[in-house]
This record gives structure tokens, sequence and C-alpha cells, in this order.
């Protein structure tokens, strides 16, 4: 039986990707044990001494280290995590990652196709496993992506990804988990944050919504035809919505919008609908949970939309839908979003300081996503039977003075914690002698 540390495990792994993008790794071990950790399970249990067995990839268990026997011979790496943290990967949501590169530089933008309305347009084939940007986002403990098409009343379909793989098919979670479509404003805005102008009405709101009611029309009633003479591939597109399979995530912020938008839903029977942003969704809470909707907040770090609500809005934002029992998660949509992908852990950690216990944080960036997405029977918290798809920290995740993650595992591989932003840091380091 062999016992390994998490020490020389990180040295092992950071060495491996220095000087060039980091390879998939491949498992070299059936049987680990991960032992002595404070494990964070993801559905708001907390095991302060913990053992964690995984095998071929799945967690076997999360079990107390004062009732775990130990037997000699059971497992073939056991790695002592002695005063460190283990959380679930930590799933970000509504993003382009890997759709998207350098945002200043169109070559390397692929979220976004000609078109008003798009639901055949496929995020999953355009997913770049080779993203620099990707390396960076998961050093801070952020594994899975759900990565997603811009643009249009109906940008696309979107997939789960996991930000790791030799290729697209090696990375996904969930091809193809649901639509997503624009809803107009009734309001448009004018001004800047720092001079906001007058509110004028969205004369064209009328029009634009009845252009997206038109559309799932014809795609209900194709739907309903099972052997078409001819196929329409944005009708085809929209099949998985009105059989359930898949989601459909509505963009909206505000609460005359949200209403109509659950009209919309009550209109199509849709089996999974979700908004997207929700500024306004904790005033139409009761709405949204008579008619199954769960909610992707918007980012927490962002100023209040309006002159006269307090500052702190958007930090308290998950616990009035928490206190509502309203289903949500956290994702940080919106300027310079796949680089500051890697804040996630920290929007949560804003979360928790405004009402959310801790375990309520963690939950809303990894099951409650999962939930929300459909992928919770494989990710989103260390329970048996799930991939392996974790990290460990040396302290608090949510905390960016604490965060320091030293192994991580995808699909139950270890993965290579190493960037090219922490390469030019040891490279400047070492140059001018610096601790």
């Amino acid at each position: 039986m062999k016992r390994i540390y998490i020490l020389l495990i990180g040295f092992l792994v950071v060495s491996s990707g220095f000087g060039q993008s980091p390879s998939p790794q491949k498992q070299q071990h059936k049987r680990i044990l991960f032992q002595n950790g404070s494990a964070h399970v993801g559905n708001g249990d907390y095991v302060h001494n913990s053992v964690i067995g995984v095998e071929e990839g799945k967690i076997l268990f999360v079990k107390n280290a004062l009732t775990y026997q130990l037997t000699e011979g059971d497992w073939d790496t056991i790695i002592s995590i002695k005063g460190k943290h283990v959380y679930p990967g930590f799933i970000a949501a509504n993003l382009t990652i890997g759709l998207t590169e350098i945002d200043a530089v169109r070559a390397t933008r692929d979220f976004r196709e000609t078109g008003s309305i798009n639901p055949n347009v496929r995020s999953l084939i355009a997913f770049n496993t080779d993203s620099k940007v990707m390396y960076t986002v998961r050093t801070n403990g952020v594994l899975v992506t759900q990565s997603t098409p811009r643009g249009g009343l109906v940008s696309g379909t979107s997939s789960v990804m996991a930000l790791d793989g030799w290729n697209w098919e090696d990375a996904v979670y969930k091809a193809d988990d649901g639509v997503h479509i624009n809803w107009p404003i009734k309001h448009r805005k004018s001004g800047w944050w720092a001079e906001p102008g007058p509110n004028s009405a969205n004369d064209k709101y009328n029009k634009t919504r009845d252009a997206i009611y038109a559309f799932f029309q014809e795609a209900m009633a194709y739907s309903e035809v099972k052997n078409p003479t001819e196929t329409f591939l944005k009708l085809e597109a929209m099949r998985g919505i009105f059989k359930g399979d898949q989601r459909l995530y509505i963009h909206t912020e505000y609460a005359p919008e949200i209403n109509d938008v659950i009209n919309f839903s009550r209109r199509f029977d849709l089996k999974h609908p979700v908004i997207i942003g929700g500024y306004d969704a904790h005033l139409v809470a009761a709405r949204l949970i008579e008619n199954n909707f769960s909610v992707m907040l918007g980012r927490p770090h962002s100023l209040p939309n309006f002159e006269e609500d307090y500052t702190y809005v958007n930090y308290q934002a998950a616990a009035k839908l928490q206190k509502a029992g309203v289903p949500f998660c956290l994702q940080s949509a919106g300027d310079m979003e796949v680089m500051n992908a890697r804040n996630l852990p920290f929007l949560a950690g804003t979360a928790w300081a405004y009402g959310l216990t801790e375990e309520e944080a963690v939950a809303s960036i990894s099951l409650n996503v999962a939930k929300i997405m459909g992928v919770d029977d494989r990710i989103g918290s260390l329970e048996g039977g799930k991939d392996a798809t974790l990290f460990i920290s040396d302290g608090n995740a949510l905390d960016m003075m604490t965060n320091n993650v030293t192994l991580a595992m995808v699909k139950g591989n270890f993965i290579v914690l190493d960037n090219h932003q922490m390469q030019l840091s040891r490279k400047y380091h070492e140059r001018y002698g610096i601790e």
C-alpha cells in the first residue's frame, strides 16, 4: 500500500505542466483514500474530519474519520489532507468559457452567430479544450462550466463541459442541456452608471415578444410530428424543450418581464424553465415556485441597477431567494466574464457574508447549479456514486485570502494545476530573487 502526500502530488502536477498547455492526465490509481480533510459535501452537509474513498473515478463514500476503520490493503493510494478543505468542483454556469479567448480579438470569439433565431447553434462542438484561460480558472476550484452561446432572440444551445479533456468529446458532461432566449425589456435605460439618464418605454417590446411566441408555436407544432417529411434544423433543435429533456434558459431581469415569462412558460407547458439574471426574482418568488422556475442569479459583484437601490442589493439577492425557497444558483456572466470566472468562489463568499450559511454558499456554486442543469446525478456534491470531480484547498475556498488549490480531480483524473500566469510569476520571482 502506497502513501502519497499532497505536497508531493502537487509538485509532480505543477512540474509536468510547466512551459506548455497542460495535457490531460491519465489516472494511475484505482482506489484512493483522502484522509482527515474537512469535507464540504455540497448538499449542506459538512464533515470536519473526513475520509473520502474513490474507486475507478467514482466517489465511494464520504465518512467521519473517527468512525472509519482503515484496513491494510484496501487502498493502493492514501493521501493525507489533514488541515485542508475538500469541495466538489465548482460549476460556472452561463459563461462563454471555451468559446472565447481574448475579448478584444474578434478571431478568438466564437460564441455568436448571425441571425436572430438560432436554437440549432451548438456551443458543444465549438468548445476549445486548449484555451489558456481555462487553466487560470480551474486553479481556483472551478472545474465545470456551462458553455453558452450569445446574441439574438434565441442564442442557441448550451452544453455542460468539464474544464479538462483532449477535445470536446472528452470534456462533455451533458450535451445540449438547454436552449437560451433573450427576453426583451419593457423599458430602456439611458446614460451610464455615473450619470444615469431617464428611462423610456420600449415601443418594440410587444412585437419582439410576439415573435418569440410565434416561433415557439411553430416549434411546438413541429415537435408533435414524429417523422416529418422534411427536416428543419431550427425546429428540430427545439424538440427537447417540449419533450422535457432540455431546459429553457430565459435571460431577463425585472418583475414585469418575469411575469410575462411565467405566462409564456404556462402557455407552452415548459417542464424546466430557468430565469437567468433575475434582479427582481425575489419580488415574484411565489409565482416562480408555483410554476417550477429556477433562477441563475446575476453576478453578485455588480452595481445596483437602480439609483435608489442600496449598494449591497446584489450581495443579498441569494439570501432572499434562499429564504423564499426558490431554487437558485450563482453565475458571473458580464464584462470580461471568462477571465473573471476564477472569482466565482468569492462571489459565493460575498453571498455567505450577506445572509447565506457557509454550506448554502458552497451549494450555490456546486449542487444547486448541477440540479438546475440536470447533471446532479454525476457532479455537484461529494456523494457516493458521483464522479470524483473535486478539489482540495489549503484554506476556505470561498475566501480569496485562503483559497489555495493544491490538488484537483476531474472525472476521477488528477489535473495539472498550473497556468501561464503562474509560470510567469515563478520566472520573475526567480529573476529578481524574490522569495
